[in-house]
């Protein structure tokens, strides 16, 4: 797989700037909640309640569940506390100590919490004299600091304890604060627009996506409008790909256990992989079965090994759009975002080392032709490297400190704007990834690419040099669009439905004023379908006027109403979505029109 697949990225709602004072505010804001909370209802036991991006959110085990009504309580309370001008002060105590006061107030949680904490001494945050909790800080020095008309309580979800299905469902409560009033409000702003661009209000309503209970959760399913936007994106990336020299392949959907044993992923990507499937007690125990496939890169790594190669056969670059499978935890499913069945446009590429350099390049030069064709300008470059004090990572420190000096190499000759996630590398090597700020300022991986020392060696991949000696080569893996469901998840809320000319599923409607022309209007859209155009004719029985805002409703980018001067004049008369009416046109003119936005890639 390129670690492009991964779904692990932090999605953000949008922000603004996130400054230690704001950080303050919010983690302090958490703990004004949790008091507030245990105040009005006593059964309720704290766990935790960290800031987090736009906010914070505490988790309670309570025996009754939160209400909308409840929260305004809530908000009441906290409003009362803050107003008080309680100091925040910070305690230094002993593990002693802080285990005696948990065990006096009766707060189990916490005492999980406190084994947890390796350092010593312990610090508590108190709130007055009034409320404590285990924390590291950072805080304000009182609750005067903390506007409670800059606050709100935004919903309750369930959360699991240490998010384990095993382990008791919590409710978090999930609350918003900022410095002044007015940045409430423009985030309130900023988040209703959200929700008119959410992709799975969007996608229903377009009839792009469905998922289905009886099916399973985050297994979305294609609906036909859907679908062309899908092949469509494949089509072009695919063309892209040709021009390039990537040879396309097509791999299994499961492998034996032993596939992934020896690229590493089974012994540190297990748990997100679907249970393995055995025969029997005996060869479940033994470890001998199939799982389904969470990457595509050992597949093509037995492509390449199936014969052996020469120098002259480098580069290789095989392409596939690979559908994979991860278990993803249910609470952490979101629309087309985070599934646990989706298709990545990986590629992964067999160089020699010589070769590394000017191939990483390319690979670039193809991830940005990708955005610009997309639209998406607004993005950064994060070199995600290894954490030297982490355990997760495979091979030596040579092959990582080469890997990583290449992709670095690539970034400073190219003049990117970067800026480095050391921790953020694939257990098998660093990335380059590309990280996309979206219209509302929202923040998500797409392409990436990775430098791979440590899979060639693992699976023993050799090539024959020019010199006759047999060679190590290096794997480069790439995906520009990360996964087809998360890429269209983000397009339709960036585009708020409204797809350019060349993504539309459906590209122009002929509007009929009546029955009477409806079949030149069937004509052409026959003659637009057979010169590639998705073009469809609108249902026969309603007004031009509903026609046409059906049309908008359905957010077809070009409309071409035809009545009897047009059919006289074997014209169209065009009203697009993006520049509104453009008068009647000659047939040819639109469908000459129509074909140069599929082939450039644009809008009418």
């Amino acid at each position: 797989m390129s670690d492009a697949s991964s779904q692990s990225e932090k999605i953000y709602l949008p922000k603004t700037s996130e400054s230690e004072a704001l950080q303050k505010i919010r983690h302090t804001t958490s703990h004004v909640m949790a008091m507030a909370v245990q105040k009005l209802f006593p059964k309720a036991q704290a766990t935790i309640g960290p800031w987090i991006e736009n906010g914070f959110y505490y988790d309670f085990d309570s025996p009754e569940p939160f209400t909308e009504k409840d929260l305004k309580a809530i908000k009441k309370e906290m409003a009362k506390i803050i107003r008080r001008n309680l100091p925040v002060t910070r305690e230094e105590v002993s593990r002693e100590e802080a285990k005696a006061r948990i065990q006096t107030i009766n707060e189990p949680y916490k005492l999980e919490i406190l084994d947890d904490i390796k350092q010593e001494p312990i610090t508590i945050y108190h709130l007055g004299d009034h409320w404590w909790d285990l924390c590291a800080g950072p805080h304000v020095d009182s609750t005067a600091e903390l506007n409670p008309d800059a606050i709100d309580l935004e919903s309750v979800a369930g959360a699991y304890w240490r998010g384990d299905e095993t382990k008791a469902q919590l409710q978090r409560i999930y609350g918003t604060a900022w410095e002044t009033p007015e940045q409430l409000a423009e985030y309130k702003r900023r988040k209703e627009e959200a929700m008119k661009r959410d992709h799975r209000k969007l996608g229903k309503e377009l009839g792009l996506f469905i998922f289905s209970d009886l099916v399973g959760p985050g297994l979305p399913m294609w609906t036909p409008k859907g679908t062309v936007l899908r092949s469509t994106l494949e089509d072009f990336l695919k063309q892209e790909q040709t021009k390039r020299g990537y040879l396309p392949v097509v791999t299994p959907h499961i492998a034996r256990v032993d596939l992934f044993k020896t690229s590493g992923h089974w012994q540190k990507y297990s748990e997100d992989m679907f249970p393995m499937m055995a025969e029997d007690d005996k060869a479940r125990t033994e470890e001998q079965g199939f799982v389904m496939k969470p990457m595509n890169c050992p597949f093509h790594i037995q492509i390449y090994k199936s014969e052996l190669r020469s120098y002259r056969d480098l580069p290789m670059r095989l392409a596939e759009f690979g559908t994979v499978y991860r278990y993803e935890q249910s609470g952490e499913l979101g629309g087309l975002t985070r599934v646990r069945g989706f298709t990545v446009d990986d590629s992964h590429l067999f160089v020699t080392p010589e070769q590394l350099d000017a191939e990483f390049l390319s690979v670039v030069d193809l991830i940005l032709s990708v955005f610009k064709s997309l639209q998406l300008k607004n993005f950064k470059a994060r070199l995600s490297f290894r954490d030297p004090n982490s355990d997760k990572y495979i091979g030596s420190d040579e092959a990582w400190e080469k890997a990583e000096g290449a992709i670095r190499r690539a970034v400073e000759t190219l003049g990117m704007n970067y800026f480095e996630g050391i921790g953020e590398a694939a257990f098998y090597g660093p990335k380059l990834d590309f990280i996309f700020s979206d219209a509302l300022d929202r923040e998500w991986q797409l392409g990436t690419v990775q430098v791979d020392y440590n899979l060639p060696e693992r699976f023993d991949l050799e090539y024959v040099a020019e010199d006759g000696s047999r060679k190590r080569p290096v794997m480069i893996h790439r995906a520009p669009f990360g996964s087809l469901e998360r890429l269209i998840g983000i397009l339709i809320e960036e585009y708020a439905g409204d797809f350019p000319v060349w993504l539309a599923p459906e590209q122009i409607r002929l509007l009929p004023v009546s029955d009477e022309f409806r079949s030149f209007a069937t004509e052409v859209a026959q003659q637009m379908k057979q010169a590639g155009i998705r073009a469809e004719v609108a249902p026969a029985g309603d007004r031009l006027g509903k026609l046409i805002r059906n049309a908008e409703k359905d957010k077809i980018p070009v409309m071409a109403v035809i009545g009897a001067k047009e059919v006289e004049a074997n014209a169209l008369s065009i009203r697009t979505r993006a520049s509104g009416e453009l008068g009647a046109l000659p047939v040819v003119e639109v469908v000459d029109r129509l074909k140069t936005a599929n082939t450039e890639h644009g809008n009418f």
